[in-house]
């Protein structure tokens, strides 16, 4: 059995006896260390001569021990004074620099800068996406048809109960507060105009992107961030298959084809919704409540309902595989992309509804 290590202090001397390894000591390691550790005076002449065998591990013990200084005497070997001597040439491990508080103007800077190079990555990937689409048209036979589809059943398919529930109780949540403020003066029927108008038009779309950013868009960046993570992106690019072709252009495109049928189911259950509501609350049966709704919301609200669907579900996408191509190959990243990935979406979404508020004004509104 080795020798356990041991230090015995003389007159002005330190004698180091026994096997100073790493398996030797770790059973010894709190009694070493606080031997080590004690105060010693300046000027001791630390003997080795009796020590089996030196280590890396210990070395670094002897010389965090001796302040990363030489000591004044030592007696070792030529084995034991190269193991030291390597241990004493490491690096000495910096800080890390304490963020301070940065002044407002490097905070809008460093802002802006990533904004930046957010919009020229997205510009980049909507550059490619085309390009993407002229190959495609030049070689039908290499269309990702299973990928296109299996986009088309995870965005769309499985997001129909979730969808459904909300678009049925916001429907209810308006007619119910609507018939309580139109009860007031007499203007039950107008009912038909202001759920018609507000689910289709509006809160249909704005509601069913919000979900499906959350939902969709944030497992898109998720799968491909996972990839860069795995290096399956890499993979992909060193068995010469283009990246974007086989994994970017089959979400986009079936994000985009399922969002104006997600609109379409959401504002369906929103409407009968509020038809159970207006039953309860006023009495207006659902016949009546079809047959005034065609005369009360124009066919023109529908057209941009599923406008913005399309648009919607086209830029969640987008900015899902954006974020998802911009995760580095650690957790954190990860976490941090998927999380932008899902404010941008919602954040564009708001913008873009808008836009088509302003540009829309006075397409599709009933004349009273």
């Amino acid at each position: 059995m080795s020798p356990a290590p041991r230090l015995r202090f003389e007159s002005g001397r330190v004698v180091v006896t026994g096997e100073w390894t790493l398996a030797a000591l770790v059973p010894e390691l709190p009694a070493v260390r606080q031997s080590l550790a004690g105060d010693k005076p300046a000027g001791l002449i630390w003997d080795f001569s009796a020590v089996n065998r030196l280590d890396s591990a210990a070395a670094v013990l002897f010389w965090r021990a001796w302040g990363e200084r030489w000591p004044a005497g030592l007696v070792v070997s030529d084995t034991q004074r190269h193991t030291l001597e390597r241990v004493a040439a490491l690096p000495v491990a910096e800080q890390a620099p304490t963020p301070g508080v940065r002044h407002p103007v490097e905070t809008v800077g460093r802002l802006l800068f990533r904004l930046v190079d957010n919009l020229r990555g997205l510009v980049t990937l909507y550059g490619q996406l085309w390009l993407d689409l002229g190959y495609l048209v030049r070689h039908p036979a290499e269309m990702p048809w299973k990928e296109f589809a299996a986009n088309i059943y995870k965005a769309g398919a499985l997001a129909l109960p979730v969808t459904a529930l909300v678009g049925f109780l916001i429907g209810v949540t308006i007619s119910y507060l609507s018939a309580l403020q139109l009860r007031n003066v007499g203007a039950d029927v107008y009912i038909v105009n202001i759920l018609g108008v507000s689910i289709i038009r509006e809160l249909g779309p704005v509601l069913v992107a919000v979900l499906v950013a959350g939902r969709s868009g944030s497992a898109m960046t998720a799968q491909i961030g996972v990839m860069r993570v795995t290096e399956e992106i890499d993979a992909l690019t060193a068995m010469g298959i283009s990246r974007s072709i086989r994994v970017v252009l089959p979400k986009i495109l079936g994000l985009t084809v399922a969002m104006p049928l997600l609109v379409l189911w959401a504002s369906a259950a929103g409407l009968f919704g509020g038809m159970v509501a207006a039953l309860v609350q006023l009495g207006i049966p659902f016949y009546f409540f079809f047959e005034n709704l065609q005369h009360a919301v124009p066919v023109a609200n529908l057209a941009i309902g599923l406008g913005k669907g399309l648009v919607f579900g086209f830029v969640i996408a987008w900015v899902a595989c954006h974020f998802g191509l911009r995760v580095k190959p650690n957790t954190e990243s990860l976490s941090a992309n998927t999380t932008s990935s899902v404010v941008t979406a919602i954040t564009l979404v708001i913008l873009i509804d808008a836009v088509f508020a302003i540009m829309t004004r006075s397409v599709g509104v009933p004349q009273l």
